[in-house]
C-alpha cells in the first residue's frame, strides 16, 4: 500500500478546493432552510439531520456555499506542519545536492501553505473574547443548546491550539506559539465551569453549561501543553483539576460516556480517541502519572472494542454502523502517537480507510451504512481529518 501516493491525491484535492467546502452540519447556512425553521429548535435539528443523512447533496440547490471551516483549517495546518517535519527528516538523510535542493523546494511550498492557513485562522477568530478562539462557520442546533455561527467552542479552539503548538515545534514559527498561548485566556476566562468534589469541567461554549468529557479533556490538555511556555501555575492547577473531573467519571471497563446526562450516555470511537489523546498529552508533559493505569485500561478498551480483525472501524463499542471517517482517522492519529505498540492494528486501519473510504479523485467519503455510502466530500469532517491522520501516520511510521 503506497500511503505517499494516496496522501498526495488527497492533498491535491484539498488544494484544488482551496481548503473550502461543505459540512455535514451546515444546513442552516441555507437562507431558505433558516427562514423555514422559524427559530424552532426541532425544525433546526430536523433540517440539519436531513442534509447530514442524505447521500445526495442538495446544498447547491439550497443556496449553501462552500466555505472555510476554522476547525478544518486547524487540522490542515497540523498536517502541513507534519509534512514540513517529514521533509526535514528527508533532507537530513539525503547526501546528494540535487535531492536536498528538491526537498528544500518542497519545504518552501509547505511553509507557504502554513502561512496562508495561519492568516486565514487569524481572520476567522471569534471576536469579543479574552483570547484567541474559534467556532464554526454555520449556526447549529443540538438537543442541548443552539449555537450561532462563529460562537467559539473549546473543541475547535483546542484542536487549533494543538496544531499551532506543533507548527511552532516543527517549523520554529513563533507567531504560531503566540497564537496558541492566547487561547488559554479564552479557556480560563470565558467558558463556564461545573464544579464537582474539588474538580472542574469546562463548558463546550461560553453560552452553555454542558459537561462533555472530550471537550473538557481537550481544553485541559492544551493548558498543560502551554504551561511549559507560560509557567503560570493557574494553567497547571486548572488543567489537573479538569483532568481529575473526567478521570473520576471513567467507567470500570476503561470507557467514558460521551457525557453524564441521561440522553448522552453512549460510548463512541472517535470521542474515546480524543479523551485518550488528551490524557496522553498530560503524560508526555510529565503530569497525571497517577492516571497511567487508568489510561492503559482506556487504551485497551479502545483497541479491543472499536475495530474488527481486518481493521474495520466501529462507530460504537457495541455496534458497527454507521462507519464514519472520523473513527479510523482519529484511531490512526492516536495509535501513531503511541509508537510501535499498535503498529499492526494501525496498518490495518489505514489500509481499510484507504481501500474503503477514499475516492479515485483523492477525497474521502463521509459515512458507510451497510451497502450505502455517503460520498459527499465534506471538507472538515472528512478531508481535514483524513489529512491529519495520514500525515501523522507518515511521520511516525516511515523512517528516512
Amino acid at each position: 500500500m503506497n500511503v505517499f501516493s494516496k496522501l498526495d491525491k488527497l492533498r491535491a484535492y484539498i488544494e484544488q478546493e482551496d481548503f473550502r467546502g461543505y459540512d455535514p452540519y451546515d444546513a442552516l447556512n441555507s437562507p431558505l432552510l433558516k427562514s423555514l425553521a422559524f427559530n424552532q429548535k426541532y425544525l433546526r435539528i430536523a433540517y440539519i439531520q436531513l442534509l447530514k443523512r442524505l447521500p445526495l447533496d442538495l446544498r447547491p440547490l439550497l443556496g449553501i456555499k462552500k466555505d472555510y471551516n476554522p476547525k478544518g483549517l486547524g487540522l490542515f495546518l497540523w498536517g502541513y506542519a507534519k509534512l514540513y517535519k517529514f521533509e526535514n527528516k528527508k533532507i537530513g538523510s539525503n547526501k546528494t545536492g540535487n535531492k536536498k535542493t528538491e526537498n528544500e523546494k518542497i519545504k518552501k511550498g509547505y511553509l507557504g501553505k502554513i502561512n496562508l492557513i495561519m492568516d486565514l485562522l487569524e481572520n476567522l477568530k471569534s471576536k469579543g473574547y479574552s483570547g484567541n478562539c474559534w467556532g464554526y462557520n454555520f449556526d447549529w442546533q443540538s438537543r442541548a443548546f443552539y449555537v450561532p455561527r462563529y460562537t467559539p467552542t473549546i473543541v475547535n479552539s483546542s484542536f487549533i491550539g494543538h496544531a499551532l503548538i506543533d507548527t511552532y515545534l516543527y517549523t520554529g514559527n513563533k507567531k504560531a506559539l503566540e497564537m496558541a498561548i492566547s487561547i488559554k485566556d479564552f479557556i480560563l476566562n470565558d467558558l463556564n465551569r461545573k464544579e464537582e468534589d474539588g474538580t472542574v469541567c469546562f463548558s463546550y461554549t461560553p453560552i452553555d453549561s454542558t459537561a462533555i468529557h472530550n471537550a473538557n479533556l481537550l481544553g485541559a490538555s492544551l493548558l498543560i501543553r502551554l504551561y511549559k511556555y507560560v509557567k503560570d501555575s493557574t494553567l497547571k492547577d486548572t488543567a489537573l483539576s479538569s483532568l481529575a473531573y473526567s478521570m473520576k467519571h471513567q467507567r470500570d471497563d476503561g470507557s467514558w460516556y460521551y457525557a453524564e446526562t441521561d440522553y448522552q450516555k453512549w460510548i463512541d470511537s472517535f470521542h474515546t480517541g480524543f479523551n485518550l489523546q488528551s490524557i496522553l498529552y498530560f503524560l508526555e508533559e510529565g503530569f497525571g502519572k497517577e492516571y497511567k493505569e487508568a489510561f492503559d485500561k482506556g487504551v485497551k478498551f479502545y483497541s479491543d472494542n472499536f475495530f474488527l480483525e481486518d481493521g474495520t472501524p466501529k462507530y460504537y463499542h457495541d455496534r458497527i454502523y454507521p462507519i464514519d471517517i472520523h473513527s479510523p482517522a482519529q484511531a490512526v492519529v492516536f495509535f501513531s502517537m503511541l509508537g510501535n505498540q499498535y503498529n499492526n492494528l494501525t496498518e490495518k486501519i489505514v489500509k481499510w480507510m484507504i481501500d474503503n473510504m477514499q475516492d479515485e479523485k483523492g477525497f474521502f467519503y463521509f459515512q458507510k451504512k451497510n451497502n450505502i455510502i455517503n460520498k459527499i466530500p465534506y471538507i472538515r469532517w472528512s478531508q481535514a481529518w483524513a489529512f491529519h491522520a495520514m500525515t501523522g501516520y507518515l511521520l511516525s511510521h516511515h523512517d528516512i
